[in-house]
């Protein structure tokens, strides 16, 4: 296997990583039969960063990929300067692949005085040389338009339902929005699955983050198997108080699928701790063994993202690619 497609007269592939979720890129590198662009990063005495790449790039289709994880400042850092690297070796032509995309739930303001912080990156990722951004379920659609150039957005619903069927009975399962915010969301698992939608109505105050209260429920799931469905995992207590007010109102069991699994602070003892049979993520967000538990499965990302790039590379269609996307 080569970094780099070498026939001359052929366009040339070339896959670079940081180092924030190593496992993740080596996986999508063996998806799509190639090795890693060899680099030399290290991170200097103060905190600064350092990238070099071992081969010439000269002229080739260059995908960075970098989960944006903890300590998740470092990692849109170190991504900026590979990309900015690449423009400076004579990259034909750059793609940001942002698994998770750093800063997505500052994507308006709320209250005066606030940023628009996932513009922010947008806008640090043009001016660094990325030509094209890739990225994973964002936290809102929007997001989309903040990056001038092309993005593909890649949902992972179908990985996380096609799971789910294999967990759950469909007659007997309701798919339940955690908050009005990702009722879009649900009503495509809704449609997806060919199961009924319950919607949780909360309330977060603006001013302490990671708090939420919930209010009432919309949705019939007595004697239901429900399935949570959001975005991301931080804390968990969206997620936590939302399974309680469905056993509340008599759900039979209930199940969370999320794509990112960021599982901050006191998330793990939450989510073990409550009444949740079974928490599924994707891997696109490195989990430590310190974060895994019994309830927790993980799915890889990693075809999902090879697909993707090898579309993009081939001039293809990424569009079988966002179901249900629309």
């Amino acid at each position: 296997m080569n970094a780099v497609i070498s026939n001359p007269s052929e366009r040339r592939l070339v896959l670079a990583s940081g180092r924030a979720h190593p496992e993740l890129a080596d996986a999508v590198a063996a998806g799509l039969d190639i090795d890693l662009l060899p680099t030399t990063a290290y991170t200097f005495a103060n905190g600064e960063l350092y990238v070099r790449f071992g081969e010439s790039v000269r002229g080739a289709d260059c995908f960075v990929l970098q989960s944006h994880a903890a300590p998740i400042n470092e990692a849109i850092m170190e991504q900026l300067i590979m990309v900015d690297a690449l423009k400076r070796a004579s990259a034909k032509r750059i793609t940001a692949i942002l698994p998770c995309y750093g800063y997505a739930r500052q994507d308006k303001k709320h209250r005066g005085r606030e940023p628009i912080s996932a513009r922010l990156i947008a806008d640090l990722f043009k001016t660094a040389g990325a030509n094209r951004i890739m990225a994973v379920d964002l936290h809102t659609s929007q997001i989309q338009g903040f990056f001038d150039g092309p993005v593909d957005h890649l949902w992972a619903m179908p990985l996380l339902a096609a799971y789910v069927r294999t967990r759950v009975a469909p007659s007997n399962l309701t798919i339940v929005s955690p908050d009005a915010g990702r009722v879009r969301l649900a009503d495509q698992w809704s449609d997806h699955m060919g199961a009924p939608l319950a919607i949780i109505h909360k309330r977060r105050d603006p001013s302490v983050p990671n708090q939420v209260k919930v209010h009432e429920l919309v949705g019939e799931v007595e004697g239901r198997t429900c399935v949570l469905v959001d975005d991301m995992i931080d804390t968990g207590g969206t997620i936590v108080q939302a399974a309680e007010a469905l056993f509340d109102n008599g759900a039979k069991d209930v199940l969370v699928a999320s794509t990112h699994g960021l599982l901050s602070g006191p998330a793990v003892d939450r989510l073990r701790d409550s009444g949740i049979s079974e928490v599924v993520v994707t891997d696109t967000l490195p989990i430590d063994d310190d974060k895994k538990f019994d309830k927790l499965t993980v799915l890889s990302i990693a075809p999902l993202i090879a697909r993707a790039v090898r579309e993009v590379f081939d001039d293809g269609s990424v569009t079988s690619l966002f179901a249900g996307n629309v």
